[in-house]
Parts: C-alpha cells; structure tokens; sequence
C-alpha cells in the first residue's frame, strides 16, 4: 500500500507500507537500512549521494538557527546514539547500528556556517 504526496517546490514523496512474511530480526535489519557513511574506495558514487543527500546538517550547538531547532533542541533527535550492532526499542522501533570510529565508523568534514564540523555516523539519516 502506498501514498504519494507532493511537497514544497513540488517534490513529490512516498509513503509506502509493506508486509513482512516473517517478522525480520535486529541481525537482519542491517542487510536492508544502513546508517553510515558507505566506503568512499569501494563505492565513490553511492558515497557521494549519502554525503550529500543523507545528513542532517549539524544543529544545536553547530547551528542554533537550523530550521530543526524547536526550544533549543534537535525536533529531528539527532545526534543519534552510536550503536556497534542495531537493536530493537521496547517500543518496537529499531535503533539502528552507528559504528563509531574505534568501531570501523567513518567520518568526515562538513562546512557548517563558515565552520568546519566533524560528522561521524550520528548525524546520517537511515537510507
């Protein structure tokens, strides 16, 4: 089942739900949504579209103007906890592996207002 909605500058956007035949586990999910920044040797292209299409732009204390901060907080909740291995909430929601750097995470500069910021594996939106 699917909805397709249109947003501003008129891009459109999917919301889309599928049935899984078996109920997928923790070990699984990270065959299919990943949230880290992909080996720039082994993939340049699909590293260049996470880098450029798949951070939040540093908020909080990086960017106090982010359009995401509502009572000085991240309304988005990022910085996102680094995780070696993902795992499933009590609620059910997945909190999905963020290697750190000790745990073959990568990272890389982003020039946030005029500042060079270091992003790691926290601030990537899951692809």
């Amino acid at each position: 089942m699917y909805s397709v909605e249109w947003q501003k500058r008129e891009l459109p956007r999917a919301h889309i739900l599928l049935w899984m035949s078996e109920k997928i586990r923790p070990d699984k999910i990270d065959a299919i949504i990943y949230a880290e920044i992909p080996d720039p040797e082994t993939d340049p292209e699909f590293y260049e579209i996470v880098t450029t299409n798949m951070i939040h732009v540093p908020c909080g204390k990086h960017n106090m103007s982010s359009p995401c901060i509502i009572e000085n907080k991240c309304s988005k909740r990022h910085l996102r906890a680094l995780l070696a291995d993902t795992i499933t909430g009590n609620d059910g929601y997945p909190l999905y592996r963020r290697r750190s750097e000790e745990n073959n995470g990568r990272t890389l500069i982003l020039k946030v207002k005029y500042k060079n910021v270091l992003v790691d594996n926290s601030w990537i939106v899951p692809y």
